[in-house]
């Protein structure tokens, strides 16, 4: 049996210089960085350079750069520091963000009294611009939290005119840039957002680390306390290994980003393509249809199928070999609809099965054959 993996959104395969840094690191570097002797100084060394290179990739100051056990964590990090330290009394996001976010803003909102609003969703499943706007008008001190590249539905925000919004009425912006690290260029010394968080395992790096990027004299405070670990914003010994592997993912991705941008993208193009010609009725989410509106990673379809095919249509693409996903897989095996797509898909497309098909280099137009031919058997 042919076995594809395209559910790359959810996590990537990890890069052979990657594996071989992370084994390098495990057999000869095991000192506490915490420790004062010559091996805790050279662990140390080594997580200090790997900070300095990916805040170089991010054009910021190694000081801006903390690590996190992942995305989820750099989120709730800064959420939960922003109220309970900064002051914030009124956060704006949207409901189509990923749980990391929406769960600890919810959580917020009962346990400390905030004022929580939501952007209005575009059928398009693009942000409001303009409800933003209105919102932030807001006397309270505001912070405002959407995500760069939506997980479900790939749709892209314009960084820049929500940071340029959020500057001209004096709130700060955080951005989940889980699905954008290490597949686009950001520069945030020209996109000055105020937190961005990253997940390493997102970019074929290690599961289990990621950073969170917290603009110098933030004023934020430790979410995990115990040690001055990681300029006392999180205590807990560094996971040296899992450190540099990141470092190695991201800056590998930032040295082919151009020629595997192109490749992926050719693939996307492809599977569009030869979707429409077999499955004419084929509708896309979101703008995941659009090369320039969406990432070039993934794609999000609604298929013609009946309610009774699409409840065991995952489960029998798994028996064929495919892997995707219907969403993030940090709902995986639940029963619930998509919260993403219950906000832009009428009662009818909701009934149909909407499946998220992710790509990477490691992908063929091979695969993507197979992967359309098993689908045409369910129609």
């Amino acid at each position: 049996m042919k076995s594809v993996y395209f559910d790359n959104a959810a996590t990537t395969p990890i890069r052979n210089e990657v594996i071989d840094a992370i084994s390098e690191i495990m057999k000869t570097n095991f000192g506490n960085p915490s420790s004062s002797h010559s091996f805790g100084r050279a662990s140390k060394a080594l997580v200090e350079k790997s900070r300095k290179a990916i805040a170089s990739c991010l054009n910021v100051s190694a000081g801006e750069i903390i690590f996190t056990s992942g995305g989820t964590e750099a989120d709730n990090l800064v959420l939960n520091s922003a109220v309970k330290d900064l002051g914030v009394e009124h956060i704006i996001t949207s409901k189509i963000e990923h749980h990391a976010v929406l769960h600890t803003v919810e959580k917020l909102q009962i346990e400390n009294n905030i004022k929580v609003s939501y952007v209005n969703i575009m059928p398009s499943g693009e942000i409001d611009l303009e409800h933003l706007e209105r919102f932030l008008e807001s006397d309270l001190k505001t912070l405002v939290t959407l995500m760069h590249v939506n997980n479900e539905i790939g749709n892209l925000l314009d960084l820049k005119k929500v940071t340029d919004l959020c500057k001209a009425n004096e709130a700060l912006f955080h951005t989940d840039a889980v699905q954008s690290v290490g597949h686009y260029k950001i520069d945030l010394l020209d996109i000055p957002v105020d937190f961005l968080a990253a997940s390493a395992h997102k970019f074929h790096g290690p599961k289990g680390v990621g950073f969170a990027f917290i603009r110098k004299n933030s004023g934020l405070k430790p979410l995990i306390v115990g040690g001055e670990q990681e300029r006392g914003l999180r205590a807990g010994t560094e996971s040296i290994h899992n450190i540099v592997g990141m470092e190695v993912a991201l800056k590998t991705s930032y040295d082919v980003l151009d020629e595997e941008t192109h490749y992926v993208k050719t693939l996307k193009h492809y599977f569009i393509d030869e979707i429409k010609k077999s499955i004419p009725s084929v509708k896309f989410n979101g703008l995941s249809e659009s090369l320039d509106k969406s990432t070039y990673t993934l794609v999000n379809i609604c298929l013609p199928i009946s309610p009774k095919k699409a409840a065991m249509l995952l489960f029998q693409l798994d028996l064929k070999g495919v892997a995707c996903s219907k969403g993030s897989a940090c709902q995986s095996g639940s029963s619930q609809k998509s919260h993403v797509l219950s906000e832009i898909l009428n009662d009818d497309d909701l009934e149909k099965p909407s499946i998220r098909f992710s790509f990477s280099i490691f992908n063929t137009k091979e695969e993507v054959n197979y992967v359309i031919n098993v689908l045409k058997g369910f129609i």
